[in-house]
């Protein structure tokens, strides 16, 4: 069996019902998406656990936790045609991008956000890790990505169109500085200082509804990387975690402890 190229996007931020309002043709065309659950409330710890080769889990009852992480390590036989992929092949770095240079894989990344930058630990077993000049800028992505014929590939992207505030036009929005209000005055330039105030549901909403236009514009862009991939390329579409717009007072993810900063959408399927 051929081994399979690999495709791991990861739309920063977004969370499951922003995912089920959008208009997703492309992605629907690859796999039925679900509701999953991100082991992380935050960008870093999330990609980590990605990168050990763990996927956003379903959250079932009745069953040992030890037996699902050996099944979710399984399932990349199915997913790359590589024979004997089990928990064990992982060990003991626990990377997927590890494990797959060892089968003979070219392994990129190209992220957005500036917390997995290539200084970070995430840059470990990667031929080359870029991080992209510009938050959002999924189209640039695509752009730089090349398959080979003659050697299989992983190809694994962290996109910012969907985390606020880099939402496809971040000077219509309204801001807080810096990452969520932690670093006074870094990105100013985005918008409107709203330090002194807390959004109205208005803002929420508008927010919420500018990141389901925000998936669909990631889908519209993801047709030019499916056309790009060859043939029985497998690709993973899913979210490090969801993001709260007003729900019981939260504004944000990361030291807040809710459900819609955990859900995240999860599809997965082939090129055919």
């Amino acid at each position: 069996m051929a081994l399979k190229n690999l495709v791991f996007i990861v739309m920063d931020s977004c969370r499951f019902d922003s995912y089920q309002a959008a208009k997703t043709p492309n992605m629907d065309a690859l796999g039925e998406g679900s509701r999953r659950y991100s082991f992380a409330s935050w960008t870093s710890p999330s990609h980590y656990t990605y990168l050990m080769g763990m996927i956003p889990h379903e959250s079932p009852q009745g069953v040992f936790a030890s037996e699902v992480y050996k099944k979710d390590f399984s399932k990349w036989v199915d997913r790359l045609g590589i024979d004997g992929l089990s928990f064990k092949s992982f060990i003991p770095e626990l990377s997927l991008p590890k494990v797959l240079q060892s089968h003979g894989y070219r392994t990129e990344a190209r992220v957005s956000l500036p917390v997995l930058n290539p200084f970070s630990h995430l840059n470990r077993h990667f031929d080359e890790y870029k991080l992209m000049p510009n938050h959002n800028d999924f189209v640039g992505i695509v752009n730089q990505i090349e398959f080979d014929e003659d050697e299989p590939s992983f190809h694994f992207l962290n996109l910012g169109e969907t985390h606020y505030p880099y939402m496809l036009d971040p000077k219509t929005m309204p801001h807080i500085s810096g990452v969520h209000g932690v670093f006074k005055r870094m990105d100013d330039h985005l918008g409107i200082d709203t330090d002194s105030q807390f959004f109205d549901a208005d803002q929420m909403r508008m927010l919420h509804l500018q990141q389901t236009k925000t998936v669909e514009y990631v889908d519209q862009v993801l047709a030019a990387l499916i056309d790009k991939a060859p043939k029985d390329t497998h690709f993973v579409i899913t979210a490090d975690h969801g993001e709260c717009f007003g729900e019981s007072g939260y504004f944000g993810h990361g030291p807040i402890v809710h459900e819609k900063v955990l859900e995240v959408p999860f599809l997965e399927g082939v090129k055919r």
